[in-house]
């Protein structure tokens, strides 16, 4: 583990939700999907799976989807990912056998986004993405923000067996989330809505397990990307030691999104591409994912060089009670489906093949745990 220094105006702000003492660490290898998929099973029942299965299940009645609409939703993406990816399918199923559950529980994790598509009731998360360009050689930031009673319920991860060997981080049952694999293709993972956006394509979780595990580099994500057939919303913003791409994922197809300055990209949870944009779900992230798209790009252009180091990235990310919310803390009074958390950040390194995750917000940068992983 490394801390990076800390800075002035670090100091973390309160942040009323439990966490693990120590964050739980999955590690999988062979070629075998199903075994390896079997082994992390066994170990995320272990680190209390139930809790997630259990959290989910409260935001999908929140929603307003009765279990029945979620099992068949589950399975309707397990037959998905089995014509497009028989492989994913063997691990997600492996999975549901090593922590001794129905495999359509694990596929409903895995198909969570598409699945809270239907709900009106639960709005999504936020999450903000820096990558910088500016040293030659592209460094990520990120923050993921989700519902805070999901805090313990996510693990980081290292795993080989595949074409590539990746580590990051993910939640407890979701094959992939963020991370970078050993031929250097970092991914940094948003969600995005499009009123079209249902089950019945690869889940975007899915997707980016197919993107670390197989692809060699920006390009060639691409290529998987654009050949998989996808029936809702994220951005994977993919780079390697030599260049970036942003993408807006949507039902009505993969667009690259434009750079805000030279050898910078931002993101939010707005489409940035004109498409996709004609048909978004405004009333789930905005005014919030344009002001603090806003408020980030000004503070990342607005006369000063553009960072060139990750934790100068990561000072980006800090933000307090009269800003934009990047640092996301939550309300403690809010009921549940609307108390939003930082829950980690990570930077992403692909020279180097590393993912360093903080178990916590950007503000508490110098006094919660990092993790630091290699692929």
């Amino acid at each position: 583990m490394t801390s990076p220094q800390s800075s002035p105006e670090s100091s973390p702000p309160p942040f009323p939700f439990p966490r693990p003492e120590r964050r739980t660490h999955v590690a999988v290898s062979g070629p075998d999907p199903r075994l390896r998929g079997r082994e992390r099973g066994r170990l995320l029942a272990a680190a209390r799976l139930n809790g997630a299965l259990d959290t989910y299940d409260r935001l999908f009645a929140l929603g307003g989807i009765t279990p029945g609409a979620v099992r068949d939703d589950a399975r309707r993406a397990l037959d998905a990912i089995d014509a497009f990816r028989p492989a994913l399918r063997e691990q997600i199923e492996g999975l549901a056998e090593g922590a001794a559950v129905e495999p359509w529980r694990i596929a409903a994790l895995n198909a969570r986004t598409e699945i809270l598509a239907r709900s009106a009731a639960v709005p999504p998360g936020e999450c903000s993405t820096i990558v910088s360009e500016a040293g030659g050689s592209p460094v990520g930031v990120q923050t993921w923000d989700w519902h805070v009673e999901l805090g313990p319920y996510w693990h980081t991860l290292e795993s080989s067996g595949a074409r590539h060997r990746y580590v990051g981080l993910t939640e407890h049952g979701i094959v992939a989330k963020i991370g970078v694999n050993s031929a250097g293709l970092a991914l940094h993972f948003n969600i995005l809505g499009h009123r079209d956006d249902r089950v019945g394509g690869i889940p975007v979780h899915v997707l980016a397990a197919l993107v670390l595990e197989e692809a060699d580099g920006v390009g060639h994500a691409r290529e998987l990307i654009e050949s998989a057939p996808i029936t809702s919303s994220g951005s994977f913003m993919l780079f390697d030691a030599s260049g970036t791409a942003l993408l807006d994922l949507s039902p009505a197809g993969v667009f690259e999104a434009p750079r805000i300055a030279e050898g910078l990209h931002l993101r939010t949870n707005h489409f940035l591409t004109e498409t996709p944009a004609a048909r978004e779900k405004t009333w789930l992230y905005q005014p919030d994912s344009g002001e603090r798209f806003a408020f980030l790009r000004d503070r990342l252009t607005g006369g000063r060089p553009a960072p060139l180091a990750g934790d100068a990235l990561l000072h980006q990310l800090i933000t307090g009670p009269d800003e934009p919310p990047v640092t996301c803390v939550p309300a403690p009074t809010a009921p549940l489906g609307s108390r939003w958390a930082s829950l980690a950040t990570i930077l992403l390194t692909p020279a180097t093949r590393e993912a360093r995750i903080l178990d916590g917000t950007p503000a508490e940068h110098g006094t919660r745990p990092w993790i630091s992983l290699r692929a």
